[in-house]
């Protein structure tokens, strides 16, 4: 019998670094978990190091390496502590590791990441913003170094379920027309404008059908979420922005569609549960149970679409704009986004102002080209100084 498969899970304590070992432990004979890295959920991480015995673990900082090394050790467990991005990168990239579930939010996960392309590991990606920051250079990675790029989003892994197996060969060749993502529109979707200007964070984070982090939870809720994976869809599919059409589906079902020209569309559905996503890219190509309960059609009983609204949704309107632009201005949309939301959830500034940060970067700095991954961080770090000016000048 080979030996289980040596998976290093990014992000462990989030929602998806959770599903993930949830689906992992369901599996001993065929996933073992190599390393764990948290952000500042030390006490997490260790009941997880507890559990699943991993090889390393990563933490930001020297003082919770410490601490976490001595909990460790009273706890009878030779896991090593790394620390940092080098560590991030070293669990990512590590000889052992067959697998990567890139689950880091924002940023900061695009380096550990990239570290595990270059490695030729298999990429389980939920980090966006990988491919939204960084898409040309990150593409040109997988294909050099053959790493296989498995979506875990899970409109884009419906998209690649319902994708010919020779999809590279282009859209055109394969016969797609377009690809239609779906959004659940999330809590504010039938809320008037008056009332949008004076929600608050506990209200933006109340998803209706999905549990996620709080900063991803205010992009569903700006629709920016969808915008940011209008721009992956673009990345990973070699689709341009005009053949991804964005709809407006409330009961989350459906989890995106695939329009072919002979008047076929291919749609994946399942119950709102990021456990088949995570559990299709782990086995792939075969299928392997997911913990997730079938889907009862009777009781789901009708299905919904619309056309989102990019008045009520303006983030979605410069997401697009941004993926048209290319270049620098996703990576600027992004690192705006992230002070502008980060803002918000801290009642800094208002739920409509957010759009109105992001707007003003996008307008004040120019679309530069991004030949290597410091251009990236320029541009990054460019959009937040920007950012945090308009915090500074509204007196925030």
């Amino acid at each position: 019998m080979s030996r289980p498969q040596q998976i290093t899970v990014l992000g462990a304590t989030g929602s998806i670094g959770l599903s993930t070992l949830d689906v992992i432990a369901r599996h001993p004979e065929r996933y073992q978990v190599f390393a764990l890295s948290g952000f500042s959920r030390l006490s997490e991480l260790l009941a997880l190091c507890v559990r699943h015995v991993p090889r390393f673990a990563v933490v930001p900082e020297p003082v919770a390496a410490r601490r976490l090394q001595d909990d460790l050790q009273a706890a009878g467990l030779s896991t090593r502590v790394l620390v940092g991005e080098e560590g991030l990168c070293q669990v990512a990239s590590d000889a052992e590791v067959d697998a990567v579930m890139a689950a880091i939010v924002g940023a900061a996960g695009l380096r550990p990441t990239l570290a595990a392309v270059e490695a030729g590991k298999k990429i389980l990606l939920a980090n966006k913003e990988a491919l939204v920051m960084s898409g040309a250079l990150f593409m040109q990675a997988v294909h050099k170094s053959g790493s296989v790029l498995l979506p875990i989003d899970s409109e884009h892994n419906a998209i690649f379920q319902c994708m010919p197996a020779d999809f590279s060969r282009g859209l055109g060749a394969v016969g797609v027309r377009r690809i239609l993502l779906t959004a659940s529109g999330g809590p504010f979707r039938q809320t008037s404008m008056a009332e949008l200007a004076h929600v608050t964070p506990e209200q933006a984070c109340a998803h209706p059908n999905w549990s996620m982090g709080r900063k991803i939870s205010v992009d569903s809720a700006s629709m920016m979420n969808k915008g940011l994976e209008l721009i992956e869809a673009c990345w990973l599919f070699d689709a341009k922005p005009s053949q991804v059409e964005v709809v407006i589906h409330p009961q989350s079902v459906i989890h995106s569609l695939v329009d072919y020209v002979d008047g076929s569309v291919l749609a994946q559905l399942g119950n709102p549960d990021m456990r088949t996503p995570i559990a299709n890219a782990l086995a792939w190509p075969e299928r392997i149970d997911s913990g997730v309960a079938p889907l009862d059609l009777f009781a789901i009983a009708r299905l919904d679409f619309q056309a989102p609204d990019e008045e009520r949704f303006p983030c979605l309107r410069l997401a697009r704009q941004a993926a048209e632009a290319g270049n620098s201005a996703p990576a600027m949309l992004n690192a705006a986004n992230e002070v502008a939301v980060a803002a918000f959830l801290d009642g800094r500034v208002r739920y409509l102002e957010i759009a109105s940060i992001i707007e003003e970067v996008l307008n004040l700095e120019p679309v530069v080209s991004v030949d290597d991954l410091d251009a990236v961080f320029t541009a990054d770090a460019k959009a937040r100084v920007l950012a945090e000016r308009w915090l500074s000048r509204h007196g925030r």
